[in-house]
């Protein structure tokens, strides 16, 4: 195991692609409100969503230089997009969102965990 990112490049990408959601999260497209609306996350919440995002990004770039914080921070985004999984699976919302956008993040943040730190 190793605790700075290796390759460095797959942190970043994974980082990249939370601060594209965060921006688009920022004033919802229709599919991420029709995703909050389908498993009934209370709108009044939504801004809990940005600012995890957000410390995740952040984790995962200290991560690069700071032994121990990126793996903590993508443990947390898989974490995160576990609970997501199961909000869905518990709402039975399985529309597009769900399998393109909760599935693939969470595909992407444990290759990424994998791949950067239990693989050298």
């Amino acid at each position: 195991m190793t605790l700075i990112a290796d390759p460095w490049w797959l942190s970043v990408a994974l980082a990249a692609a939370l601060l594209v959601d965060v921006i688009l999260s920022i004033r919802p497209p229709a599919f991420i409100r029709d995703c909050l609306n389908g498993v009934g996350f209370p709108r009044d919440w939504w801004w809990t969503l940005i600012a995890i995002k957000t410390t995740a990004i952040a984790g995962l770039l200290v991560g690069l230089v700071i032994p121990g914080v990126g793996l903590a921070a993508n443990a947390g985004v898989v974490a995160y997009f576990v609970c997501a999984a199961v909000a869905h699976v518990r709402a039975k919302f399985f529309g597009p969102a769900f399998w393109v956008n909760c599935l693939g993040f969470l595909a992407f943040a444990v290759a990424t965990l994998v791949i950067c730190h239990f693989v050298a």
